[in-house]
């Protein structure tokens, strides 16, 4: 990296720390770290002549360079596809996420944490990490981050929270992204505000719109009074689009208009109406891919992805297989008023060997039903119907719960199935439990979750089947089966 005995750049002012600096890179799905010298020019660029070479198609050979000493400043070098500062700036009652395209050749201030497009890659100046730098620290309520990947990742994901870029969340399904986008709210300054998720999968196109934007009086037929959408909601808080990939084409330019504008209109509104609200968002989709197929906005995308952090599967962060399965017994074992169980090391290291399909919300069923199944102190391997959890989902039954299937992966609560049911009804035995009782709890557990669902959906009923990961014809079966009130209808809804 290059001293120069340059003047400083025009327009800068004094926004340097005593502390050391680095440049973070966020580029081609890799984060990369560079440290920074107190004084010189460090440039910037897909060459691999530049001092931060930046593997990426969207930036230039040549980009852009980095002018330190008293003052910050970015300086662009005629690049191809430019270079964009994005910055908070208050208007008003709101926060509104400014984005400041540089002129080719010219110079503009930096700011200690701007962030910085580069094309499609970002780059961020920050203090520059100490040696002993610590991963989270788990207390109560904080989510178990033990194998070194995630540490890395909810240490990342700390520096990104205090800052105002959109996050998209990465992962297969049950990986955990609802999780890290509730880490990332309570470290924001946004903490004190609202964090509400909306699940873009489980809704109608229409109702969809209705939630996150809100509609006026009128606006449809069951519009009976005015109602603010999720983004209105959320003022001064976090949402969350979960299942962001799955978005309808129209409502994407919608949500455009909405990261680009900070405003949004009701559906029936005639003006806008202005928000203060930070994005994340998450999927198991390539979005990447599903651009290049025209199933998604590319603007919404580069919207959408300030910054991509990716979860790791579970069969990948085995440290952290054990420590969750005894968390989740302790809570299931609570609801049940009972004493939470032990683990047998042999049910530990079948849980290890498991290939966890559906990652963390399997490893959730797996665990209650062995906590109900056990009965006793000790969870045993026989216990976990291992084999029988990792099948393939088969057609979903329409039949009340007390039939002979299992639940698949992902699912809600089931009995075993008939080759299961003589170690069942003997570990039952053991336990002084009676089959009878057996079943009963587990009615009991699946009713409760059931309940729990249709509140958190606000009586959606195919909102709430998708958030357990039940078919909805199996859902309204339940219904009828646990005497559960069916909500009320709405033309708009379910």
């Amino acid at each position: 990296m290059r001293r120069s005995d340059a003047a400083d750049p025009p327009g800068a002012h004094h926004h340097r720390l005593d502390a050391p600096l680095e440049l973070t890179v966020f580029a081609g799905g890799r984060v990369t770290r560079h440290p920074l010298p107190a004084e010189g020019r460090v440039s910037l660029g897909r060459s691999k002549e530049n001092d931060v070479p930046i593997d990426d198609s969207s930036v230039s050979r040549r980009h852009a360079i980095i002018h330190l000493g008293p003052t910050i400043a970015i300086e662009d070098l005629g690049s191809a596809n430019g270079t964009r500062l994005r910055r908070e700036r208050s208007a008003g009652p709101t926060t509104k996420l400014l984005e400041l395209q540089l002129e080719p050749g010219k110079t503009m201030e930096l700011s200690v944490g701007d962030a910085v497009n580069l094309g499609s890659a970002l780059i961020v100046i920050v203090p520059r990490e100490g040696a002993t730098s610590a991963a989270p620290v788990q207390g109560p309520g904080e989510p178990i981050v033990i194998d070194p990947a995630m540490q890395k990742l909810y240490a990342l994901a700390e520096r990104v929270a205090g800052s105002p870029i959109t996050v998209l969340l990465l992962g297969e399904t049950g990986a955990g992204k609802e999780v890290l986008a509730e880490h990332i709210h309570r470290r924001s300054p946004r903490a004190p505000g609202p964090f509400l998720r909306l699940n873009c999968a489980a809704l109608s196109e229409s109702l969809l719109e209705s939630e996150l934007f809100g509609h006026e009086k009128g606006a449809f037929t069951s519009a009976g009074q005015a109602k603010p959408g999720l983004l209105e909601t959320a003022e001064k808080g976090t949402v969350l689009l979960d299942e962001v990939g799955e978005l309808p084409p129209s409502i994407q330019v919608k949500l455009l208009r909405v990261l680009e504008d900070r405003k949004v209109m009701r559906v029936g509104g005639l003006s806008p109406r202005p928000i203060d609200v930070r994005f994340l968002s998450a999927t198991n989709r390539d979005l990447a891919a599903e651009v290049k197929r025209g199933a998604f906005r590319e603007d919404l995308f580069f919207r959408l992805n300030g910054i991509a952090l990716t979860i790791p599967p579970l069969r990948a962060r085995v440290a952290e297989i054990a420590p969750l399965a005894r968390a989740i017994a302790e809570r299931t074992a609570g609801a049940l008023g009972r004493r939470a169980p032990a683990f047998a090391p042999e049910t530990i290291a079948a849980l290890e060997a498991h290939p966890w399909p559906g990652n963390i919300r399997e490893l959730r069923n797996v665990i209650e039903r062995a906590v109900v199944l056990s009965g006793g102190d000790t969870v045993l391997p026989e216990h976990l119907l291992l084999d029988a959890a990792a099948t393939p989902p088969a057609a979903a039954p329409l039949a009340p719960p007390l039939d002979t299937s299992v639940a698949p992966a992902g699912a809600t609560l089931a009995p075993a199935t008939p080759a299961k049911a003589a170690d069942e009804d003997a570990g039952a035995a053991r336990s002084g439990q009676s089959a009878g009782d057996l079943r009963r709890e587990l009615d009991a557990i699946e009713r409760r979750r059931i309940v729990d669902a249709l509140e958190q959906c606000a009586g959606n009923q195919t909102q709430a089947a998708a958030l357990l990961g039940m078919p909805r014809r199996t859902f309204v079966a339940r219904l009828d089966a646990y005497g559960i009130p069916r909500p009320r209808k709405r033309k708009s809804n379910d």
